[in-house]
């Protein structure tokens, strides 16, 4: 899902935050964020300096896929920083929106902003903590978001309380029928099957969207029905030309997006009880 360091890489930054170990890692133009996992170093984000609006990853530029459905949000949530570069595509796509950005890591943001080029501003605000919590008090308040983004990976991991029944139903508290909810998750997995199972038991149907080149999936739900292809190939041709300079190839993207179930949908939906942690321990 993450690209493997490169070994001939420069190490330029390197520090332990009180989540993981931190890398900054540069070969040529190319500079990557890499977050030390269990399996190993992973690259989280990577940039070209000579090009920094393209997008590297296959995911990163997937995660835009939910623009086919919300083509105009002026109000954006994105759960996890990394290196900054969804939330500063989303500035320049949309300059007068309101972008929250929640991310757990201070370390992280410190980085993001020395090395990759991310800035805060009046309509790009950074809120450090856990996600979870700030959409549950947004929800209280009343606060909609026309276009989430789930993206709170760390290497091959995510938080186990982001991936619950309970959690997808504070989300859709933030959300109106004409919101897009956009999650950055695995195309492979022991939790595929249940996690599937409790996205559609919590949105009836959800557009599933992998990529060949891609060990991720991207997960795109609305509160209302869902649009029929038609409607996202002709919003893909609107959004063609927007697109092209960040390496988003949006027009090959509503072929790819089904809604055909590929997992067992006799598996037990993830809750706050029944948490992936146990299914990963065998519980």
């Amino acid at each position: 899902m993450f690209l493997a360091v490169n070994s001939n890489a420069e190490t330029i930054h390197e520090e332990r935050s009180k989540y993981r170990d931190i890398t900054v890692t540069q070969v040529g133009e190319r500079r990557c964020l890499l977050f030390n996992v269990h399996r190993g170093d992973r690259n989280q984000t990577c940039m070209m300096l000579d090009d920094p609006n393209r997008l590297v990853f296959d995911y990163t530029r997937m995660s835009f896929a939910g623009l086919l459905l919300q083509q105009a949000p002026q109000s954006i949530l994105v759960i996890g920083l990394g290196g900054g570069s969804i939330p500063m595509t989303f500035a320049d796509l949309f300059p007068s929106a309101q972008i929250d950005v929640i991310e757990i890591d201070d370390a992280v943001v410190k980085v993001a902003k020395e090395y990759f080029q991310f800035n805060e501003s009046q309509n790009m605000r950074v809120f450090v903590g856990d996600g979870r919590p700030f959409i549950k008090r947004a929800g209280l308040r009343g606060e909609k978001y026309d276009y989430i983004v789930l993206d709170a990976f760390s290497g091959d991991y995510i938080p186990e309380h982001m991936l619950t029944r309970e959690f997808l139903e504070e989300v859709k508290a933030i959300m109106t029928d004409e919101s897009v909810l956009v999650a950055n998750t695995f195309s492979t997995s022991r939790l595929y099957d249940h996690e599937s199972v409790t996205y559609q038991r919590a949105f009836n149907e959800f557009y599933n969207f992998k990529l060949p080149t891609s060990g991720n999936r991207i997960i795109i739900a609305q509160l209302d029905l869902l649009p029929p292809r038609e409607e996202l190939v002709e919003a893909s041709r609107r959004l063609e030309a927007r697109l092209d300079k960040y390496g988003v190839n949006i027009t090959d993207y509503p072929r790819r997006l089904t809604t055909r179930a590929d997992w067992d949908m006799s598996r037990r939906e993830l809750t706050d009880q029944y948490s992936p942690g146990n299914l990963l321990r065998g519980n």
